[in-house]
């Protein structure tokens, strides 16, 4: 395994982050999430409620069918889940400045205007209509606040 292969296999997407989208569906990706080796693919998918985007690297999206075929389902329900998966799933690279470009109906789909809030997920990272991301936190700092509690946080 090279080096950079490594280190992108263990990247950690933390923080949050507020950006604006261009009128083409361009935003830049925290320079932090980015991969020094200058290869920074992305899976771009909507989260199955269709509330925000989820953005994988390779890796985590390959890891993806594989936890798929080993729940608990017919054969039949995990091919159609795996289709389902790979039919929405998008391939996004990033430019040289960090710049991606979100596709326009994973956009329409999850409702993004031009205001935006990329928060990191450990090995993935979410991008949520501004507005939207404000609704949910009352209701999930509740619950984080609990389960912190509850670890000793």
């Amino acid at each position: 395994m090279h080096m950079h292969e490594e280190s992108k296999a263990n990247m950690v997407y933390s923080g949050t982050f507020e950006r604006s989208m261009d009128a083409k569906n361009r935003l830049t990706i925290p320079a932090k999430w980015l991969s020094s080796s200058g290869e920074n693919e992305f899976q771009s998918i909507p989260n199955p409620k269709n509330e925000f985007l989820i953005l994988m690297p390779p890796e985590e999206f390959a890891g993806i069918e594989k936890r798929i075929e080993a729940i608990n389902r017919t054969p039949m329900e995990k091919r159609k889940a795996i289709r389902q998966f790979y039919g929405l799933a998008q391939s996004i690279c990033a430019d040289k400045q960090g710049r991606v470009l979100l596709p326009e109906d994973q956009c329409r789909k999850v409702s993004l205007s031009t205001d935006v809030v990329l928060v990191g997920s450990k090995s993935r990272f979410e991008i949520w209509d501004r507005a939207r991301w404000q609704q949910t936190q009352e209701a999930d700092l509740a619950i984080y606040t609990e389960v912190a509690e509850e670890i000793g946080l």
